[in-house]
């Protein structure tokens, strides 16, 4: 009888599982050596069933992250919210994907997950200032303080001050340049990855 899909409460964060095609003896081998629980192995499915499992799971209401490298992986990819290619896979896999690593090391997908959240946060200051430079200076520029302080915003100042805001956001972006994953330090052998070292 096969395993029941993956499943946890709405809302909560869904756990890791293992979607395979290979023997199941060999998944659950697997599973275990990467700290992944028995029953969230489901194995010996075809391509078609893994996108029909990625399917399921989103009827109820979950939101699907897929990693894969084979062409099998393919429609499962294409199905899930958020498709993660292997780099070194099949052509068809990256096609299918919305994000494809560099390298064929999976522990870059956490990696990946951390940079994104660091470049939502980036786009968030960036909007910040770009606001807070336009809620400020435009009146100022109007004359808005002239009538009760004399204070008026040359031309020439008001486009210098543009153009740092445009500096501001440029240079707060590229901080992103030296992101680093360092969650897994306590590793002997890890080291941190920069953006160009693994992430592309």
């Amino acid at each position: 009888m096969r395993k029941p899909l993956l499943s946890a409460p709405k809302g909560q964060t869904f756990p890791i599982g293992l979607l395979t095609g290979d023997a199941r003896p060999a998944a659950v081998a697997v599973a275990a050596a990467v700290g992944i629980a028995e029953d969230h192995v489901i194995a010996e499915v075809l391509p078609g069933d893994k996108a029909a499992a990625i399917e399921r799971l989103q009827a109820a209401g979950h939101r699907v992250a897929m990693v894969g490298d084979g062409i099998n992986d393919a429609p499962a990819l294409a199905q899930a919210e958020v498709g993660v290619a292997i780099g070194t896979g099949a052509d068809v896999a990256i096609e299918a994907s919305d994000v494809t690593l560099v390298g064929g090391d999976p522990r870059l997908v956490a990696s990946a997950i951390t940079l994104s959240r660091a470049t939502i946060r980036v786009i968030r200051q960036n909007l910040f200032w770009a606001f807070a430079y336009n809620v400020v200076l435009i009146p100022v520029a109007m004359g808005v303080l002239y009538p009760a302080f004399g204070i008026t915003l040359n031309p020439a100042l008001a486009a210098l001050a543009m153009a740092l805001s445009s500096v501001s956001v440029v240079l707060n972006s590229l901080r992103l340049r030296g992101f680093a994953d360092r969650r897994d330090l306590h590793s002997p052998d890890a080291q941190p990855r920069a953006i160009g070292d693994g992430i592309g």
